[in-house]
């Protein structure tokens, strides 16, 4: 009689209450439809692996975020983050709703012209600007938010040239308690460089200064950076009003928002530790506080919000391809889509959930792509079901970058599908 194998206990850690911080699977339904159309119909005429777009996504999110920042501050204008999601439908949604177009290259300023948006609600950001898209922004009356001296002279140069004087923004970095600093772009508020920038324009008497711009990261969950970066930029603009009779048209507090994801050093699941629209606009409005203007005379304040508009509009349907059993004892499921496709699963724990009813005990499991690399993780740490071939799983909130940065490897890259909210719940909403 032969001795049995010997087989590794398999434990499970149970929990009661409806969420532990490995997996929301235990308290959610399978996700069998999205607004209203069956997953499984979606892979059926489309294909797997899918991109989804929800448009009422888009518009309560666009329409959250505005009345957040208008019922507190008279003059507020978003601007929507081209490179986080540049498909001319989301854009489309966007400038529908009252959206300006913030571009940071030379394509997205031609897409934005493409879709209609009129160049004087073009702000064209970014280190790196051709000559000949100066021209045409200068020309057409963009605004072009200047990001270091040798672009200054370069504005200058062609302002001169075409006999113009526009309206440009410069802008600035400075430091935010908490926050790494983003130095890399802009002049610097401490070192009186912005100062000097400002001095440099006047002296070349071409340019107007009509704007002030910053950035402060990504991903901020901490209002208390904005207030900090609010009161920073209305300082400075204070000092430039008093030392050289500037008034500004607009202040440009750039974008950053956290989305309801979650990034993978957190404890707390995205939707317990993202702010409100609310809170960030009562920090940016505390910080603004300080302007010394005359009511009336109060800049416009524009947000350039990319991530937090667009990332819970976005899902990725999946197919299981197979099951696996690790050597450590977990249990990995190879999907039909990979890293290549889903940029953000390097730093967000994406909810992921059924496209069908499931049921019986989860367990510890890898979510692995199809690509032949060791990389290819999309989850490495997920409570989930049994889940067989051909079964669909559902990764939520991907909106944001993914497809701006997927890569075509190995495979074509998959369709992408927009779900169209109905004119009456526009109206009603």
């Amino acid at each position: 009689m032969s001795k049995p194998v010997y087989e590794r206990p398999l434990l499970v850690r149970h929990q009661a209450g409806m969420v532990n911080k490995l997996s929301r699977l235990l308290s959610q339904p399978p996700m069998t439809q999205i607004d209203g159309i069956p997953t499984e119909a979606l892979i059926e005429r489309h294909g797997s692996p899918l991109f989804v777009f929800s448009e009422r996504t888009l518009v309560l999110a666009y329409r959250s975020l505005h009345d957040a920042f208008a019922t507190r501050y008279p003059k507020v204008k978003i601007a929507w983050s081209y490179k986080t999601n540049y498909l001319d439908a989301i854009c489309r949604v966007f400038h529908r709703e009252g959206a300006r177009a913030e571009v940071v290259s030379d394509f997205e300023f031609d897409k934005a012209l493409r879709l209609g948006v009129p160049f004087e609600q073009i702000h064209f950001n970014g280190p790196g600007k051709s000559r000949q898209v100066i021209e045409r922004a200068l020309v057409g009356g963009a605004t072009v938010h200047i990001d270091h001296f040798d672009e200054l002279a370069l504005v200058e140069e062609v302002a001169r040239e075409l006999d113009l004087r526009p309206g440009v923004a410069l802008r600035l970095n400075f430091g935010v308690q908490g926050i790494p600093s983003w130095g890399r772009f802009g002049f610097n508020v401490e070192t009186g460089q912005a100062r000097d920038a400002v001095i440099r324009l006047l002296a070349g008497d071409r340019l107007g200064l009509i704007g002030l711009h910053c950035h402060i990261g990504t991903f901020i969950q901490e209002t208390e950076a904005y207030r900090q970066a609010a009161r920073t930029m209305a300082q400075f603009a204070n000092a430039i009003r008093k030392e050289f009779g500037i008034t500004l048209q607009f202040i440009d507090l750039g974008g950053g928002f956290a989305s309801h994801n979650t990034l993978k050093e957190q404890y707390l699941p995205g939707e317990e530790s993202t702010p409100s629209f609310a809170r960030y606009a009562e920090a940016i409005v505390d910080g603004l506080s300080v302007l010394d203007v005359p009511p009336r005379e109060l800049p416009t304040l524009v947000l350039e919000t990319g991530r937090a508009l667009v990332d819970d509009a976005g899902h990725l349907l999946m197919t299981v391809l197979a099951n696996k059993r690790l050597p450590d004892g977990r249990r990995a499921l190879v999907l039909d889509g990979g890293v290549n496709l889903l940029f953000t699963s390097n730093w967000y724990k994406h909810d992921v959930v059924p496209a069908q009813p499931f049921r019986g005990p989860p367990e510890p499991t890898v979510l692995y792509g199809p690509l032949c690399m060791n990389i290819d993780v999309l989850r490495d740490t997920l409570l989930c079901p049994a889940m067989d071939v051909g079964d669909r799983l559902v990764f939520c909130s991907v909106g944001a970058y993914n497809v701006t940065q997927w890569m075509q490897f190995i495979t074509y890259r998959p369709d992408i599908v927009g779900i169209e909210a109905m004119p009456e719940w526009l109206e009603a909403n």
